[in-house]
């Protein structure tokens, strides 16, 4: 298994919109995503884009970071929220060329997966690795996505 890219970091937060504000208002940022439900995730999801830079060889993407509030009280988010009302770094997500093989890397590792593998913000298969086997940190691993999908919703 090979890790890929950070493609994102995830961070909850308890209000979308006011978090969307936040990051344009606050922050300068121009290029965020319209806010989409995952009921079968329980979040509400947008992307804050960070700007693109030109590299020696070619343009290097930046990363995103996706802002994701719960939709009701049944979300793994919602957890989450109750622990930290504030919202914060969710998880971080890494992207693999093949997430079949990724997966079957990390269980021969020992390593508890969240979950089934399923289908995430991005359109892509994904699952999560319980933060006890990631040095404290929820880890999202990402099949790479197709035609730069990872800029779009």
């Amino acid at each position: 298994m090979k890790l890929g890219r950070l493609n994102h970091i995830g961070i909850a937060v308890p209000d979308i919109d006011a978090a969307i504000a936040h990051y344009r208002d606050v922050l300068g940022a121009t290029d965020i995503t319209e806010p989409f439900d995952l009921p079968e995730q329980g979040v509400r999801v947008c992307f804050v884009n960070t700007p693109t830079q030109s590299g020696p060889n070619s343009e290097l993407h930046g990363t995103q970071l996706e802002l994701l509030a719960p939709l009701d009280e049944n979300s793994p988010v919602h957890g989450f929220m109750q622990k930290n009302p504030a919202g914060g770094q969710h998880h971080l997500c890494f992207e693999v060329e093949d997430i079949a093989e990724a997966r079957t890397y990390f269980e021969s590792l020992g390593k508890r997966i969240l979950g089934p593998t399923r289908i995430g913000a991005h359109g892509t298969p994904i699952f999560f690795l319980h933060p006890k086997d990631m040095l404290g940190q929820l880890t999202e691993i990402m099949e790479t996505p197709k035609e730069d999908a990872h800029w779009s919703n």
